[in-house]
């Protein structure tokens, strides 16, 4: 039996008949605005909840006489990464369907001096009525097995659009710096390395360490802090 090789010619052919067909454009055309349209929801909500930690820095610094945000990070799940987490849910791939089951899809860190200041903001985001609580997580008080340390919260926010408004979820994640130097270091080493298990067990043990001595370290500077004031 012969084997049979795609030269690049071929392959450029193929894509050029099939991919880029006028069915296939017509059809990508007709569905990517309204993954384009959901996106720029997304991102208008997670500007909304930004713009609402800047607010409460600004008034908090100004009450407490110290600023209790170190940093806002802001991100927007990838479509790859939506596209992922949909089939492995079982989410039918349809607007309504990915905007009802999955969460995270828009998501704000805020990295936070002292562990009180967590729940302080955490308090003062609540407080406001156009915000509602989805879902919280509190891996300060519970850490994950592997150490990792984070208040996690689902909110709902409105967005105010040209001809309507519109309730969008966005994931918070609120953090000191050392849970959040801690989480970074531990995506960066475990992220799709190769190792052996004696190897992934000895970083494992370790990492939990470090989140243990990183929790030691919020709580002295909490101390700290008191002592101060």
């Amino acid at each position: 039996m012969n084997n049979f090789i795609l030269s690049d010619s071929n392959v450029v052919d193929i894509i050029r008949k099939n991919i880029f067909s006028d069915d296939v454009l017509d059809f990508t055309k007709k569905n990517i605005k309204p993954i384009e349209e959901m996106y720029s929801r997304y991102t208008c909500a997670m500007m909304e909840i930004e713009t609402k930690f800047k607010v409460l820095n600004e008034q908090l610094s100004l009450e407490y006489d110290n600023n209790p945000i170190e940093s806002i990070k802001t991100r927007l799940k990838s479509m790859e990464s939506l596209v992922r987490k949909v089939r492995d849910r079982g989410v039918d791939f349809n607007i309504a369907a990915i905007e009802e089951n999955i969460n995270d899809i828009a998501g704000v860190r805020v990295i936070c001096s002292f562990q009180e200041d967590v729940y302080k903001l955490e308090e003062s985001l609540l407080r406001q009525d156009d915000i509602k609580l989805i879902k919280r997580k509190d891996y300060i008080e519970n850490p994950k097995p592997n150490g990792y340390r984070s208040l996690h919260l689902i909110v709902e926010v409105p967005i105010f659009l040209k001809n309507e408004t519109r309730r969008m979820k966005v994931e918070v994640q609120i953090r000191t710096i050392a849970m959040d130097l801690w989480a970074s270091l531990e995506h960066k080493l475990m992220y799709k390395k190769e190792r052996t298990p004696e190897q992934h067990d000895r970083i494992v043990s370790e990492l939990c360490e470090c989140a243990q001595i990183g929790a030691m370290l919020d709580q002295r500077m909490q101390n700290l802090q008191h002592l101060v004031e």
